[in-house]
């Protein structure tokens, strides 16, 4: 979190000098359903990785922001991912995980669901481009768990590896409209510093509709998510959450 911080107060010097920032105190708060297909392995530190086969599942994310006028005091945004799939595997040998050594037929329930703290400035706002740059901490809080199958089907024993540490991450949001018409591209940009194969980025489509008190925005676009670490947690894993979403975001 201390680097988090840290590169946050770096942009405040860009921040401080952008006659585009907010002047007064406004909030997003927003939610998308997201048709994830998932892949990859994993396996604990010195173990080989497993590669299992990942049912296509319904992920989702809810969010909220509070954006302000303060010099050098960045934005603040938190967003929770639920990520989780059911996978399954036929082992070519003994495999430990965990507690355990398993063999033949294993099911595993992977859940890598996470919660972003994002730390952000407004470099430019207006009709035509938005451009928002800062730092995020993306804070993991799921689990690897993995099952025994027995030769009739019957779910036996399992050992389970929980995520709870976290990523610093390199964050940007870039918005390019079109005047008067409502619609505008986006692309959403998480990259990892100390874990660089962790990346979580979103492109897509929106449109604007202007209200009294709130607009709203409707969202659709593609999001890819992909966890590629070394002993993380004592986990070693390769996973890649991707596919199409679609969501709304209200602006007060």
């Amino acid at each position: 979190m201390k680097k988090t911080l840290l590169a946050c107060a770096l942009l405040g010097s860009l921040a401080a000098t952008s006659a585009q920032a907010a002047t007064v105190v406004g909030f997003k708060v927003g939610g998308d359903y997201w048709n994830a297909d998932t892949e990859g392995t994993f396996a604990q530190k010195g173990q080989a990785q497993q590669e299992f086969d990942y049912s296509s599942s319904s992920q989702g994310s809810i969010w909220v922001a509070v954006e302000h006028p303060i010099p050098l005091v960045p934005n603040l945004k938190i967003r929770e991912n639920r990520l989780d799939a059911d996978g399954k595997a036929t082992l070519t040998g003994d495999w430990t995980f965990g507690d355990r050594v398993f063999s033949d037929d294993v099911t595993t329930a992977s859940n890598l669901s996470n919660t972003d703290f994002v730390l952000y400035y407004e470099l430019l706002d207006n009709d035509i481009v938005a451009l928002d740059l800062g730092a995020a901490y993306k804070k993991m809080h799921g689990s690897f768990r993995v099952h025994q199958i027995s030769p009739s089907g019957v779910v036996g024993a399992y050992a389970q590896k929980d995520l709870s540490d976290g990523i610093v991450m390199a964050y940007a949001n870039a918005e390019v409209g079109i005047p008067g018409l409502g619609l505008y591209g986006f692309a959403d940009v998480m990259q990892g510093i100390d874990e660089s194969s962790v990346y979580d980025y979103q492109v897509g489509l929106g449109w604007q509709f202007d209200g009294v008190a709130l607009d709203t925005k409707v969202r659709v676009g593609y999001r890819d998510f992909n966890f590629d670490v070394n002993n993380f947690d004592g986990v070693t894993a390769n996973m890649q959450f991707k596919g199409y979403f679609a969501g709304v975001e209200l602006v007060f």
